[in-house]
């Protein structure tokens, strides 16, 4: 019996207790779902093949957040975010790992952290160049160039005062929070935020959700409320029943600054709920980019774009607010792609433990069907589920499903050992035909090193075209999954550059044409868990050697590329088509 067989065992005894595991678990919401069985594995070989080199490429720096042995808090289990970007135009995927601290003795290696890409599997830590290290409670990235001067700039979601750092373009960063006008007063809670151009003028807006009102003067910390326990075990409140807090939309002006358009719009009159992950992309087909927001004891949120400055909140009528036997879930991570291949985007979401993710199956037109349990993805209910992506891992042309995991209460595992608080990573294989199975050893030994992870990005960090992965662990280092495939599939990277549109190409959407699939990706500024993935879209294309690309451009124009060639990466700009070709070493 394996580690992951011996796991699966007391959590399916836990998972019958149903109503009885939720009644013990305030502010949680976990439907107490039993695990479906497993079928028969394929015996299919998979080509994906993941190791840990993190130590090997210097990301040796623990990531603190909250204390080791407990939490006393929720601020201190929710963890943060990470993301592959290209800072210095280099074709290389940097690192940026954000950080938390602690509310006694807060380490001195707190700080956020940049990795430049030395291009041979290693990374240089030019945090203290860049102007970077600052050590605060950092929840959310989202990435992109809002001024359009060439050079990605970032904006970090906090418990304090969020910021935005502008890329000078020489290595280094500024904080232009005040000048840009997005100071707030008093502290809140930022958590998912993403970059969106929602008025099509080729400039980036702001889009920035909140957890919720988070005071420690008048929140009982663990063990106070002995109404606050799971599993018998007393833990921190909630969030149900903690005041919320509304999301908030900037306008971009154009000259550096941002105006706060959240009435106007109105975002600011919707509930919020409890908003973690924030997603934009044109979820109906209509070329217009809407915001899609995974959130935690409530109903998840969809914000239609109406074309005219204004949104209209839609989650519920789209069918991707609530589970399919109706109930609010702990909405976490967030993965967007086309694991059907149909030319649409689905939506995958992970959740609490004794629970399932959902896998949502959009029909291109703003509508979405749970198909969760058809997909069989009803086997593993063991873990809290974080940073999630839609991806496929060994370039078969089935995008496959992966999710990291990690428990939020340290100290119930020192009471009930059927509780760990570190778990390993899940990654389902795409089988085609909307069926999925899970791998519970055969992705290699970095998918199976348990920790307490939450953000996760994923990229090709060593250019060898595959898909590597970097997640967030809860007091320890970073993990970097370095994907060491075999066989013979055929792949292909696309990278866009607006023109019209914004620079970053926010908000586009392709369509790669191969064999008999047609796959949609999208251009995205946040997913996973509020976190940042490579930019350059990558596409498995299996037998393949060559695809047909239908590029939408993020002011809705339709641009095609025909008989692109695979194995490289190719940049187009938008209305000029291809301007550069690169082959890769792999």
């Amino acid at each position: 019996m394996t580690r992951r067989q011996a796991l699966a065992l007391p959590l399916a005894a836990l998972a019958s207790k149903g109503p009885a595991l939720r009644a013990q678990n305030r502010g949680m919401a976990s439907r107490g779902v039993q695990p479906t069985l497993r079928g028969k594995p394929s015996g299919l070989p998979f080509h994906a093949h993941f190791v840990n080199v993190a130590h090997a490429a210097g990301l040796r720096a623990p990531v603190i957040y909250g204390d080791v042995a407990y939490n006393d808090y929720i601020l201190d289990s929710m963890g943060c975010g990470v993301a592959f970007l290209d800072y210095d135009n280099d074709g290389w995927q940097d690192m940026l790992v954000l950080t938390g601290r602690r509310w006694q003795s807060t380490p001195r290696e707190a700080i956020i952290r940049l990795y430049h890409n030395n291009r041979d599997g290693t990374f240089s830590d030019v945090t203290a160049k860049a102007g970077l290290g600052r050590s605060v409670w950092a929840s959310g990235i989202t990435v992109a160039d809002y001024d359009n001067d060439g050079f990605d700039d970032l904006f970090i979601t906090c418990w304090g005062q969020n910021i935005l750092f502008h890329n000078n373009g020489d290595g280094t960063f500024a904080d232009v929070t005040e000048k840009a006008g997005l100071l707030h007063p008093g502290t809140r809670f930022g958590s998912g935020c993403t970059w969106i151009d929602y008025d099509r003028d080729g400039k980036l807006d702001l889009f920035v959700a909140h957890y919720m009102v988070f005071d420690r003067d008048t929140m009982p910390p663990r063990g106070k409320d002995p109404t606050c326990t799971y599993l018998g075990v007393p833990v921190y409140c909630r969030p149900d029943g903690i005041p919320q807090e509304p999301c908030r939309l900037y306008h971009n002006n154009g000259n550096g600054t941002f105006t706060d358009v959240s009435e106007k719009s109105g975002i600011l009159a919707v509930a919020p709920g409890y908003p973690l992950t924030a997603a934009a992309a044109d979820f109906d087909g209509d070329g217009w980019q809407d915001i899609y927001v995974a959130c935690d004891t409530s109903p998840s949120l969809l914000f239609r774009n109406n074309h005219d400055g204004t949104f209209t909140e839609q989650g519920l009528e789209s069918g991707i607010s609530l589970s399919e036997d109706g109930q609010a879930q702990a909405g976490m991570g967030l993965g967007i792609g086309d694991f059907d291949t149909d030319g649409t985007l689905d939506i995958f979401k992970t959740h609490f433990r004794a629970d399932t993710p959902v896998l949502y199956r959009g029909t291109g037109k703003g509508s979405f069907r749970d198909v969760t349990f058809r997909a069989g993805l009803g086997v593993e209910t063991r873990f809290v589920g974080w940073g999630a992506g839609v991806v496929d891992l060994d370039n078969d042309g089935l995008p496959d499903l992966f999710f990291a995991t990690g428990m939020v209460y340290p100290e119930v595992e020192q009471k009930l050992s059927e509780c760990p608080y570190k778990t390993p990573s899940v990654v389902y294989r795409n089988l085609g035909g909307g069926k999925f199975e899970e791998l519970l050893e055969e992705a290699g030994p970095g998918v199976n090193e348990a920790h307490s992870s939450r953000g996760v990005a994923f990229g090709d960090f060593d250019n060898d075209g595959d898909i590597d992965i970097l997640i967030m662990n809860m007091n320890e280092p970073p993990s970097l999954l370095r994907n060491d495939m075999s066989g013979a599939n055929h792949w292909l990277k696309v990278l866009l550059i607006g023109a019209r549109s914004n620079r970053s190409a926010i908000g586009a959407q392709v369509v790669a044409a191969y064999g008999d699939r047609r796959q949609a990706q999208a251009v995205l500024a946040q997913s996973s868990y509020l976190s940042v993935n490579d930019r350059r879209l990558h596409f498995g294309l299996g037998a393949a050697t060559s695809a047909n690309l239908e590029i939408r451009w993020p002011n809705g124009a339709l641009e095609k590329v025909a008989d692109v060639s695979a194995d490289r990466l190719v940049v187009i700009r938008e209305g000029s088509g291809v301007i550069r070709t690169e082959r890769f070493r792999g």
